[in-house]
């Protein structure tokens, strides 16, 4: 009963697999689209942001850089808008409030890139799945017809050779563009740990003035 009945299963061939990759590579598609829409949307001005975190090291005045902060959109600006709004509480408390903002905000612009991960280490397995069950079918329809065996065989052969060349098709660019995204993402980390890092030290600068 089971044997008649994985065999049944293998004896569908390799259709059914080359369906599912196509629609994984159309998922993988509208992940990216979705990712690019949202990233270039949430971009931050980095001239302006720049600007107003080099005049606050300069004069420390908060008020004003709340106010040039409220004028700027993105992943960074919001960070830095976490901090600034608890930096009456201490530098300890701004810092917690930027960390924990950064790690929602990570959240957000990592959604979907799991799924490219995912189709970029599985596709080539799923081509090669296929391309057994191919060969499966092809010997099995040459034991039932030995007429033309031998270009039953390569024919059968061949034609579930292509669910390997698709599993390639549909990995290799799921996994460029898994690392762009993510390259994208740390890149945008950097420079928010960055602006970060600058603003604390002015930050625990005042607080040790006061101290004294």
């Amino acid at each position: 009963m089971l044997e008649q009945g994985l065999m049944s299963f293998a004896l569908l061939g390799a259709g059914w697999v080359l369906w599912l990759l196509v629609f994984l590579s159309i998922g993988c598609v509208a992940v990216s689209l979705e990712r690019v829409v949202y990233l270039v949307r949430d971009t931050t001005d980095r001239l302006g942001l720049q600007r107003a975190i080099e005049l606050f090291l300069k004069d420390g005045d908060r008020d004003k850089l709340q106010s040039q902060l409220q004028g700027l959109n993105g992943f960074e600006a919001r960070v830095l808008k976490a901090g600034i709004e608890l930096a009456p509480m201490g530098p300890h408390a701004a810092e917690k409030a930027m960390t924990g903002t950064a790690v929602a905000e990570k959240m957000k612009m990592e959604r979907g890139l799991a799924f490219l991960a995912t189709v970029g280490s599985n596709a080539p397995f799923l081509g090669l799945f296929g391309t057994v069950l191919g060969i499966i079918k092809a010997f099995h329809d040459l034991s039932v017809n030995t007429s033309d065996a031998s270009e039953a065989v390569m024919a059968g052969i061949s034609e579930a050779l292509v669910a390997t060349a698709v599993g390639l098709m549909v990995a290799i660019p799921a996994v460029v563009l898994y690392n762009t995204f993510n390259r994208w993402v740390k890149g945008r980390l950097s420079r928010s740990e960055s602006l970060s890092d600058l603003f604390l030290a002015r930050l625990q600068g005042e607080s040790m003035a006061h101290g004294k």
